[in-house]
């Protein structure tokens, strides 16, 4: 629950994406959303079951991402449970979205760019895949003409 509770005592805006089994305490492990943590987020956000991954990230609304993957039995495992309370989860969703924001998105345009390049005709990644390409055909051919000259 340390998650949720950051999450809603960082007071920023959100769309929060959510198993649907796991919504209004029907979570796999009897945990869930409560009343109350739904009730805090209805002013500045959304829980959805759902959402489209690719197109909400793309969004020019969205500043940060952050995903749980498999929160409780990470720190279970690590067992650093006690350490990562609510504070801590308040305070990484406020580092994402206020003090790092520039810094993130200078750096996310800037590995854009370079993507861009690299994937453009005469970039790196486009030669090697032409490359590649090129080999499998040259490859096929003369698989062709050995079988053929048999």
């Amino acid at each position: 629950m340390e998650f949720y509770f950051g999450l809603v005592n960082s007071k920023k805006r959100l769309l929060w994406v959510l198993r649907p089994d796991f919504m209004l305490g029907k979570g796999s492990e009897g945990e869930g959303i409560s009343k109350e943590l739904v009730e805090g987020l209805k002013k500045r956000g959304y829980i959805v079951g759902w959402a489209p991954q690719e197109e909400v990230l793309a969004h020019k609304a969205i500043s940060g991402s952050l995903t749980h993957t498999r929160w409780n039995s990470t720190l279970e495992r690590l067992d650093i449970k006690d350490v990562c309370d609510e504070k801590v989860v308040e305070k990484m969703v406020n580092d994402l979205m206020v003090d790092e924001r520039d810094g993130l998105l200078k750096s996310a345009a800037k590995f854009a760019k370079l993507a861009k390049e690299y994937v453009s005709v005469g970039g790196p990644s486009h030669s090697n895949l032409d490359r590649l390409i090129k080999d499998i055909r040259l490859m096929k051919r003369i698989a062709l003409s050995e079988k053929s000259s048999i």
